[in-house]
């Protein structure tokens, strides 16, 4: 059985025989002949024409499904590695529809860097505060108000004609805000968005992503295809200069969200002290060469800190040299001759050719001075006016002073056009000049020579894209009939991740991934408890971490429990890299939960004491270190009476311990904390409707599959199986279909709790199965039987050895009141027909014996009762 795997695929249009349609997962791809992309299809002008005329209605049905920030995520993650892979068809694909002067294996690596998972996540915890920002979360736990980032709606992408990357990445921003997108490229673009959006939408068997995706080439002559396009739309992006800008926003509807991409200016700012340091001018050379100036980044202007007019003529001439160089050991594109002016378009060359002119005429007045090849591949004119002037660009610069003093006066009237400013003097310079040029209406301060870097995440014109094609939505609830409700999207839909795939992964295979050192994304190292052995190693990023704390506060909240009236004693155990006690620290804090950071120790008179002086009156903790504390203290704790609930986690509470809790000390609410492993995080929680070994999935984090346990097909509904999870909210380790070790069946039906989250009951590890004497025996078996025939009440635990040829299986109950070994032998044997019979044919010796709880044999790390151990050899 398969939990949470099953997505609905999403219907195209019929079209008719006659029109031009080519389904791309049937081999085709976008042709002159049928250049649109459309939901999936590529599909001819007169179809397109018929279909933007629908627009608005194709738009409401698909805004009618749920796009899961996770679908995009996986999507993204399995085109990244085809992109970087030039044997992979998808990558041959691709590169036959790039531009002939573009380099196919450099600008799709670019891409696949941007499309990876990591980068993708952290820009949407950076922008959006979260890997899934869409669902409705109570940011502050202790209140009902649930809020989201919703999509806008529709967005429409006018995309520029000289960045082959821009366009469809543009659509991913507006695919991880749950947009539908509509994309328009130039007739004389290449169909290389198209290519790829149709291979990004493949990879999503639930067609999601082909939903909300239209990619359309047309002139723009084609005015009415123009405003169709932008009719339903709820934002614009567009990108151009202040024409093209002015040429869609006649389009806009009122109300909707115009989002400029427009031309930027930026330039570099050198302090005295800067400007004649080692290598700085060759930083300053390398960001006016790279891309031809042509990026929004690209330095037009040099600032230098100085009124002397000779100082500015002097750096250009020195400038002049180094730009020189520069270009000579990387020249520009070059024509069919070597003139890098045959590269140019006739606009760009007259451009290039009045400033140039009209700055040599200047030099008669003293103004300026002007340093050019003969090739007229690259220029530095020097100005001894200060005002911001535009650059013809294609390694042209500008050389102006401007005292820091006059920065704000001289910039700001250009704030509207203003984005990088490379700063280059020492700390406090640094420091100073940034919020001084901030001020004037720069975005963004980058060193000199580092003026085109950028970091994921990084807002771009001052703003987050992410933010721009969302909305910031929130749900105001009614406190006492919400305080359970974690997130309220739990009540309306089932959360739907992609399918698990790929072979079945056991704790020796993710142990050999862990073992090296220095790895990227492991940031925190826990160990396991060890109590089936060897501790073993987990990484997380903090990310991750982060990430999986929340998810576990959500499902506190579900199980009942109160940031607001609770006050917690965290009782877990800590230090040897046991991640407990830090968890449920971080959990805690989340909450804004009153937590008393106690540990486990063997002090109990002191625990005790801390508990009542401080007023708790809630517990965390693993049930054998609670049971102990509680009986060793049990007059005290008894006396003082305000424990009203206990979360336990790694261990059970049997249903005779959990009376015992509540008849003997008052406990109101028994519940687990989480069903977790180091290795995954939280993978479930109890609701106020849950009891025993019944747990919610996360759903929102993971995938579970129930199968056989002796192969991989899937058990019936309700039957017994091996549990095996996919986590897919993880940008560092990636595990896909993990066998935890555990055993459990699905729960059918809806909880009356009203979350759609799949539900599942524990029935044991694996490891909880015997072999002995031929027979299979079950350790949860043995406690059931202990308790309600035998009325034992505490802790259980077998030990299994040997005796030259016979097996000696020794059942060792903590000694209560009332406990009889021999009585419990008795109940074992009348109750267990496979144990009596190994008894009885004399393949085994039964052994029960009580004694104190602190005589079990534990985890030295997690504190755990083993609850099988094993001494044969």
């Amino acid at each position: 059985m398969t939990v949470n795997t099953t997505a609905s695929v999403t219907e195209t249009e019929t079209v008719t025989e006659t029109e031009t349609v080519t389904a791309y997962g049937s081999g085709g791809g976008p042709t002159a002949d049928a250049p649109h992309l459309w939901q999936g299809a590529f599909i001819g002008d007169e179809e397109a024409e018929r279909r933007l005329a629908e627009l608005p209605a194709a738009v409401e049905a698909a805004l009618g499904t749920v796009l899961e920030t996770e679908t995009v995520l996986a999507a993204c993650d399995a085109l990244a590695p085809a992109l970087l892979d030039p044997e992979h068809p998808v990558h041959a694909r691709l590169a036959a529809h790039l531009p002939e002067d573009e380099d196919p294996a450099a600008l799709l690596a670019e891409l696949a860097h941007h499309l990876g998972r990591r980068e993708l996540t952290r820009k949407l915890r950076r922008e959006l505060g979260g890997a899934a920002p869409g669902r409705l979360n109570r940011p502050d736990p202790r209140e009902a108000v649930y809020e989201a980032w919703a999509p806008v709606g529709m967005v429409a992408h006018i995309a520029p004609g000289n960045a082959a990357t821009v366009a469809p990445l543009s659509i991913v921003e507006g695919l991880l805000a749950g947009n539908v997108n509509v994309l328009k490229t130039s007739s004389a673009d290449s169909l290389f968005p198209q290519a790829l959006m149709a291979e990004l939408a493949a990879l999503d068997p639930s067609g999601a992503l082909a939903a909300r995706i239209v990619v359309l080439r047309f002139g723009s002559s084609r005015q009415e295809w123009l405003r169709l396009m932008c009719a339903p739309a709820d934002a614009v992006a567009v990108w151009g200069g202040e024409a093209a800008v002015e040429g869609v926003a006649a389009h806009v509807p009122a109300g909707c969200r115009l989002v400029e991409w427009g031309h930027r200016i930026s330039f570099a700012y050198l302090t005295a002290d800067a400007w004649s340091a080692p290598g700085a001018l060759d930083a300053l050379a390398e960001d006016v060469c790279r891309h031809e100036q042509q990026a929004c980044a690209s330095p037009q202007v040099v600032y230098l800190d100085t009124e002397d007019e000779a100082e500015v003529f002097a750096f250009a001439e020195r400038f002049a040299g180094v730009l020189a160089a520069r270009s000579a050991a990387a020249p520009p594109p070059g024509g069919r001759n070597g003139d890098p002016a045959e590269d140019r378009d006739p606009a760009e060359e007259a451009e290039l050719t009045t400033t140039e002119l009209v700055a040599r005429l200047e030099e008669h007045l003293g103004l300026t001075r002007v340093f050019a090849a003969e090739d007229r591949s690259w220029r530095v004119m020097a100005d001894t006016r200060s005002p911001l002037t535009a650059s013809p660009l294609h390694r042209s610069v500008w050389v102006k002073p401007l005292p820091r003093r006059q920065i704000i006066a001289t910039l700001r009237p250009m704030r509207r056009y203003l984005q990088t400013a490379g700063i280059a003097g020492s700390r406090t310079d640094v420091a100073e000049l940034s919020r001084t040029v901030l001020a004037a209406g720069v975005t963004r301060v980058t060193p000199v020579g580092a003026m085109l870097e950028s970091y994921t995440g990084e807002p771009h014109d001052g703003v987050y894209a992410l933010q721009r094609y969302s909305r910031r939505v929130a749900v105001q609830a009614d406190p006492a009939r919400f305080a359970t409700t974690a997130c309220l999207d739990d009540l309306a839909r089932p959360v739907v991740l992609p399918a698990p795939a790929g072979p079945l992964l056991g704790k020796e295979e993710v142990q050999a991934r862990n073992g090296g050192v220095g790895r990227a994304d492991a940031e925190l190292y826990f160990h396991s408890g060890g109590s089936t052995g060897a501790p073993a190693l987990s990484l997380f990023s903090y990310d991750d971490y982060d990430t999986q704390m929340h998810a576990a506060a959500r499902g506190l909240l579900a199980a009942g429990y109160d940031p607001v009236g609770d006050r917690t004693a965290n009782l877990f155990y800590c230090g040897g890299m046991y991640g407990s006690f830090i968890s449920f620290f971080s959990v805690l804090e989340r909450l804004g939960g009153v937590q008393l950071p106690l540990a486990a120790g063997p002090d109990h008179r002191a625990t005790a004491r801390a508990l009542i002086d401080h007023g708790a009156t809630t517990l965390f903790g693993m049930p054998s270190y609670l049971w102990q504390l509680l009986h060793a203290e049990a007059d005290a704790l008894r006396a003082y009476g305000g424990l009203r609930k206990v979360f336990y986690g790694g261990e059970h509470f049997t249903p005779e311990q959990q009376r015992t809790l509540k008849d003997e000390f008052g406990i109101e609410v028994v519940r687990s904390i989480t069903y977790g492993s180091t290795d995954l995080g939280p993978l479930g929680y109890q609701c106020t409707e849950s009891s025993g070994g019944v747990h919610h999935l996360h759903a929102d984090l993971h995938t579970m599959e129930i199968l056989d346990p002796e192969g991989e097909r899937p058990v019936a509904p309700g039957e017994t199986g091996r549990l095996v999870f996919t986590t897919h909210a993880r940008r560092g380790q990636q595990l896909g279909r993990y066998v935890i070790g555990d055993l459990g069946r699905a729960v059918p039906g809806r909880c009356p709790c009203g979350s759609h989250a799949p539900r599942f009951e524990l029935q044991g590890r694996t490891g909880d199965v015997m072999r002995v004497a031929t027979y299979f025996l079950n350790h949860r078996r043995l406690v059931a039987l202990a308790e309600e025939q035998g009325g034992h009440r505490g802790e259980l635990q077998v030990l299994l050895g040997s005796e030259g040829a016979r097996e000696r299986l020794t059942v060792r109950v903590e000694r209560s009141a009332g406990t009889d070994p021999e009585r419990l032998r008795e109940v074992f044997l009348a109750g267990y027909p496979e144990l009596r019979s190994a008894v009885s044919e004399r393949l085994l010796d039964l052994v029960v014996e009580a004694v104190d709880g602190a005589a079990l044999d534990r985890s030295p790390t997690s504190g755990k009762l083993r609850s099988v151990v094993d001494a044969r050899r």
